[in-house]
């Protein structure tokens, strides 16, 4: 049960949030370009729940893979680790990408992110309308309310820069097609991504390595709570809008206690307080080395981080082939 009085130590549990990262990447190994999957998927979800329940926290699962009676996935509201421990907020996605691996493409990773007990917003399982950009802006620099067009002028004017020297992420969707026109005709570039947006706006945080400077558009909403609990350790700004197709998606936001629907959240509105962040690479990519397989052992590169200290360790844990 949940001790009140054991409080969220961001510390200690850093280097264990770092192995269930580690484990979920390692677990889907053998999956990469194999076409499959679903079986990728169920690998990193078996590990990344064994390691949790290793841990000593009352753990509840707010931004998962669905609903509880979608096993084997890490389902909304499930219960993880022993128990004996700090009521805890986890947001994960075991493996963020599953297309990517299975078709053996850059920028797949495992996530998770880990803060005290109600410190993560309950995001549902909709669309979200994502405006994220790295740190050093005021967080009232862009908006939602520009059109792509003005959010490209407006940056490339903070960064002192001409709009062409701008790179916008977007992932690479029918829907996207009118935002991708205006972006491209300030003379910005765009580098189109087929799946991954937490990995998407990550890169905003880390512009002189990834050579991206803003990210928009639309993707899951429960993503665009991981994407904010990284950029809260990264430093960085974003900015999210639920939207819904029909009133199945509303009433699933209502019971997850919005009262709001039409609300913009900052990414202090989606993580209010200090979290833990964790992703480990499972292909190579422009933030994390994937899985490299070697005769006798297994490497991987873990990406750790602490909001609360700002700090940002990257790991590299080598493992005996069993």
């Amino acid at each position: 049960m949940t001790n009140p009085k054991i409080e969220f130590d961001d510390r200690m549990l850093s280097l264990g949030l770092a192995r269930v990262s580690e484990a979920a990447a390692i677990a889907s190994v053998s999956l990469i370009g194999r076409g499959d999957e679903k079986a990728a998927d169920e690998a990193a979800v078996n590990a990344m729940r064994e390691q949790l329940n290793l841990l000593d926290i009352a753990g509840t699962v707010v931004i998962g893979e669905g609903e509880r009676d979608e096993a084997p996935m890490l389902y909304i509201g499930e219960e993880v680790g022993t128990g004996n421990g700090p009521g805890v907020d986890i947001a994960l996605d075991p493996l963020e990408g599953t297309t990517l691996t299975a078709k053996d493409m850059p920028n797949a990773l495992t996530v998770i992110a880990m803060g005290p007990k109600d410190s993560m917003l309950h995001a549902p399982d909709v669309y979200m309308e994502k405006l994220a950009v790295g740190p050093g802006f005021s967080p009232k620099l862009l908006s939602l309310d520009m059109s792509p067009y003005e959010r490209v002028q407006i940056l490339a004017e903070a960064k002192n820069c001409d709009p062409s020297d701008i790179t916008v992420c977007i992932l690479e969707r029918p829907r996207h097609q009118d935002m991708i026109e205006q972006v491209r005709s300030t003379g910005a570039a765009i580098r189109l991504i087929s799946d991954g947006d937490v990995a998407g706006v990550m890169h905003c945080a880390e512009a002189e390595t990834t050579g991206i400077d803003m990210y928009m558009g639309i993707g899951g909403a429960p993503e665009g709570v991981l994407a904010a609990a990284a950029l809260k350790c990264m430093g960085g700004q974003i900015h999210g809008r639920l939207l819904f197709r029909n009133d199945d998606e509303r009433l699933r936001a209502e019971k997850a206690g919005i009262s709001n629907l039409s609300q913009i959240y900052s990414r202090d509105d989606m993580v209010t307080q200090d979290v833990i962040f964790a992703a480990t690479g499972v292909t190579s990519g422009s933030l994390l080395e994937g899985i490299k397989r070697e005769i006798t052992h297994i490497t991987a590169e873990t990406i750790l981080m602490r909001s609360k200290t700002g700090s940002v360790r990257r790991m590299i844990y080598r493992v005996p082939k069993k």
